[in-house]
């Protein structure tokens, strides 16, 4: 189907694609297009069919999530006041800069937490976060239990219907489109009962 075989291209690259990506979506600026949840699923579902060992993989997961996270902090840390000493124009304004300051006082550790499950904001969130100036031991405590909860849930999701369905491997890009389809529908349905 539409000539992509995700399987093939997750069992070739193995444990060091799956933690490239990883890293790259939740720590890189330009990393908001690479599929999280659906990379950790079907590396979930492969692993129930035998191409990866589950005890390698979780960790691998968890340590690529934490680690980046924590450089998208910094990136906003250290790059975004830098931003913001320009003089105020149509994109960025100082007032930017003291409101992420107040909601991540307010509401960071949540934010990092719930961000996990939302595809292209999970990118972004800890970047704001180190604009914010939210608090380090904060940030790495939500980064890490969320990295936990979103990591290990997701990819043992994709384990379990592994096990339980015969030669679901087979069957990953229409699951994954699916489980695509459906994240990014409910915050646009959110988005228009709001209007």
């Amino acid at each position: 189907m539409f000539g992509i075989d995700i399987t093939e291209i997750i069992r070739n690259g193995g444990l060091l694609l799956v933690a490239f990506m990883l890293f790259a979506e939740t720590g890189l600026l330009l990393g908001f297009f690479l599929p999280g949840d659906t990379l950790l699923l079907a590396s979930g579902i492969l692993a129930a069919s035998g191409n990866f060992s589950l005890g390698v993989l979780l960790p691998v997961v968890v340590v690529s999530t934490v680690a980046g996270n924590i450089v998208g902090y910094e990136i906003g840390h250290r790059a975004g006041p830098k931003l913001f000493k320009k003089k105020d124009g149509k994109i960025f304004r100082q007032e930017y800069l003291t409101r992420a300051e107040d909601f991540y006082e307010k509401h960071g550790g949540k934010t990092i937490l719930f961000a996990r499950f939302l595809p292209i904001i999970r990118t972004f969130a800890p970047i704001v976060a180190g604009i914010g100036k939210m608090n380090k031991k904060l940030f790495n405590f939500y980064n890490v239990v969320g990295g936990v909860i979103w990591g290990v849930g997701v990819t043992l999701i994709g384990y379990f219907f592994g096990q339980r369905i015969p030669n679901l491997e087979n069957y990953i890009l229409p699951v994954i489109l699916t489980v695509v389809l459906l994240s990014f529908l409910s915050p646009l349905i959110h988005s228009f009962k709001k209007n």
